[in-house]
């Protein structure tokens, strides 16, 4: 069975990206389904010296070479991706082992703004380029006003979001089995 790991690029609970990311999960279907937590300290070299890779940037790394395939789900703070999720890339890419390298990995966005995060998603595949997966390029998947774009169950209201999200992640299932039938 494969496995599917959802990176929520937002500390809170009950944010628009969790909430598309479970939807991600729901299109993508059946796999064992682990969530990212990306609550590390700040990146920095003397506490990596000092004290070695704090327990969730192991963690974290394990998690991503572990995976079939990721799928991160990142809001746009001032027109880039948000701290957390840039802090939690590098510290990983500290750490011995290209936990990316040729992973599958689709992007996905869910912002107040009328453009849906599309700068954060940009500013994500430039910091992914250097690790060097295999990024799905589209379709893309940006929920603009994203606060009222799920209903009170969740779930995610616009039919053409919703298609866009179940191309993408089938995309995404698929190279994730052509990987590992090409691992044996």
């Amino acid at each position: 069975m494969l496995t599917l790991l959802g990176i929520p690029g937002a500390l809170r609970q009950a944010s628009t990206n969790r909430l598309l990311l479970a939807e991600a999960r729901r299109a993508f279907g059946e796999a064992v389904q682990t969530e990212a937590d990306l609550r590390l300290p700040l990146f920095d070299e003397d506490l990596e010296i000092a004290e070695g890779f704090p327990p969730g940037v192991l963690a974290l790394h394990g998690q991503i070479r572990a995976a079939d395939a990721i799928v991160i789900s990142t809001p746009e703070y001032n027109k880039a991706l948000p701290g957390v999720l840039k802090n939690a890339l590098d510290w990983v890419s500290r750490v011995p082992g290209a936990a990316w390298r040729e992973k599958p990995v689709a992007i996905l966005s869910a912002a107040d703004g009328r453009a849906g995060g599309e700068r954060s998603q940009y500013s994500l595949r430039l910091c992914l380029t250097p690790f060097r997966p295999r990024l799905i390029t589209g379709p893309e998947v940006l929920i603009a006003q994203s606060r009222s774009a799920f209903d009170a169950e969740g779930r995610l209201m616009d039919e053409r979001s919703r298609k866009g999200l179940a191309e993408l992640m089938q995309i995404l299932r698929h190279e994730a089995e052509a990987e590992a039938a090409r691992r044996g």
